[in-house]
């Protein structure tokens, strides 16, 4: 998918309520499982032993939740563009829920529905997105969170 691209805040102030943009689909490899729990500490079986898991409940290794989470900036990058914003930060979350598992060699894409977009102190703007994990071939999605990050220009 192309990145969507909006000149400034004001024209992505535009568009809250709508889907504004779905990320392309990106696969979940053993690899990036194994390095997310060398980087968390977070070893636990169900993640990181292929041979055991494959006889737990799901029948191979599951992302964990946290790494299906980490990938927002990565599709956010991919996905959306402002071109006056000079910096973009991470403010929070609400409501996360981690809904289905991610299997092992499962593809996950994100949806983003812009949810408000309301002008902060410093000459910033605080955007706050409804994210939706999907995998694909799954009926429901993997996780859904709302994700808060201020932009400034």
């Amino acid at each position: 998918m192309a990145v969507r691209e909006f000149d400034n805040l004001a024209q992505l102030k535009a568009c809250v309520g709508e889907e504004v943009a779905v990320s392309d689909w990106e696969t979940i490899t053993q690899d990036r499982i194994d390095k997310f729990a060398d980087a968390t500490g977070d070893h636990q079986w169900i993640h990181v032993d292929p041979a055991r898991a494959s006889q737990g409940p799901f029948g191979a290794t599951i992302a964990h939740g946290f790494l299906t989470l980490s990938l927002l900036p990565m599709f956010m990058g991919r996905t959306i563009a402002i071109r006056d914003a000079r910096m973009s930060v991470n403010y929070g979350l609400n409501k996360v829920r981690f809904t289905s598992p991610v299997l092992v060699g499962s593809e996950v894409r994100v949806r983003l529905r812009l949810l408000a977009c309301d002008e902060v102190a410093g000459n910033g703007t605080q955007v706050v997105w409804e994210v939706t994990f999907e995998r694909k071939g799954a009926d429901r999605p993997v996780c859904v969170a709302e994700s808060i990050s201020r932009r400034y220009s």
